[in-house]
């Protein structure tokens, strides 16, 4: 089948929509379907090489521009030129379902939102529980919300802010992972990180939301303990002098999974907005113990019929984490790691791509643009 995904975030920076976009494509494209990206920006050669892509199927909509959104900075596309782009990958494409990717949000989603007559499939990733924007949609423009035929949900929370504020009802369906990305490696030594034990983050750290500062405040209880134990910062900002605390900057897919195979404690002090947590799935894929703030769609995404696989704290709580963080290094190393990889294999894309596909027979089946083929879906 032909598939259109539509992504409304620029794809010259990292981002988890952009990175669940492109996941999707090459796993779509691995599995014999033919697909098209379209979104702002450019990936690069080899973002696009290592999440399976061919260079031929992103088409850019053009440049972007920065705005404040979910507590975040995005940077989004909007205005006449861009939906003249957006109407030819349209025409050009003859696709059997269209897949946008917050479809409220002023970019290009929203545009091809208005312009498609395919049948449309919406993913909603934000957890912003009063967002003005989607109820104003949801109240002043029904007629627009009419035209999604099928609603996906990353999370719970997610799921909860589309019913909310525009009255989706949509099925929950995680991002995805590539569990072969993500290999185990057998620590020779007490530490996986080497002689010392090492802690990461990754994040925008400069971004209250991501909650750098509470782990910089926990530090020091950790050090009482472990007055050796180092940090491995990965992301954006603008990088300060720390003692055992090491900013690295962003980093390719290849490069940080190669520091999670070496982390000791992976460690996510967010405060809020977070309405999935990828990379808590990817430090469990990748052998690392988990400590997370005790955010809904944290909590969700890390837990298993037995309960929580990794080790939560109160939001926004330096002592919380401290404690979490010790305990995790004071335990047998195996002790919730396999339980985590098994929990992380469930997102694994060959599981999500195939609940995907079963949305996109959804939104088929309901209609949609008259010429539209619907055939090879490759469902069992």
């Amino acid at each position: 089948m032909r598939v259109g995904l539509v992504c409304p975030y620029s794809f010259n920076s990292a981002g988890g929509v952009q990175n669940h976009v492109l996941g999707l494509a090459g796993w779509l494209a691995d599995t014999g379907h033919e697909v098209s990206i379209l979104g702002p920006g450019c990936p690069s050669p080899d973002t696009l090489r290592r999440n399976r892509v061919p260079a031929n199927r992103f088409v850019s909509s053009g440049y972007s521009i920065p705005v404040r959104y979910n507590g975040s900075i995005a940077r989004v596309s909007f205005d006449p030129v861009v939906a003249r782009r957006v109407q030819g990958w349209l025409l050009a494409g003859r696709f059997d379902v269209v897949h946008l990717h917050e479809p409220i949000t002023p970019s290009v989603s929203a545009i091809a939102l208005l312009r498609t007559h395919y049948p449309v499939v919406a993913t909603f990733h934000t957890a912003t529980p009063g967002s003005r924007t989607m109820r104003w949609v949801g109240q002043s423009l029904p007629q627009v919300i009419r035209r999604i035929d099928v609603g996906i949900a990353v999370s719970r929370v997610a799921q909860d802010v589309a019913r909310e504020h525009i009255g989706i009802e949509a099925t929950v369906i995680g991002n995805g992972i590539r569990m072969s990305d993500h290999v185990r490696i057998s620590a020779s030594t007490r530490w996986r990180g080497g002689d010392h034990p090492q802690l990461t983050f990754i994040g925008r750290y400069s971004e209250p939301r991501k909650g750098f500062p509470v782990l910089r405040a926990a530090l020091p209880l950790i050090r009482d303990a472990y007055p050796d134990v180092r940090v491995t910062v990965i992301g954006s900002g603008v990088p300060t002098i720390e003692r055992g605390v090491r900013f690295v900057g962003p980093l390719d897919d290849g490069a940080r999974d190669d520091i999670l195979a070496h982390t000791d404690v992976y460690v996510a002090p967010n405060i809020g907005r977070e309405s999935f947590g990828i990379i808590l799935l990817e430090a469990l894929a990748s052998g690392a113990p988990v400590v997370a703030s005790d955010l809904p769609a944290f909590r969700d995404v890390i837990s298993d019929a037995g309960g929580p696989v990794g080790r939560l704290f109160p939001v926004g709580d330096p002592h919380g984490l401290a404690g979490s963080v010790l305990g995790a290094l004071g335990a047998p190393r195996d002790e919730l790691l396999e339980r985590g990889r098994t929990l992380a294999s469930r997102f694994d894309w060959g599981v999500v791509g195939t609940q995907v596909l079963g949305q996109y027979a959804r939104a088929i089946d309901s209609g949609g643009y008259p010429g539209s083929r619907g055939a090879g879906l490759g469902i069992a």
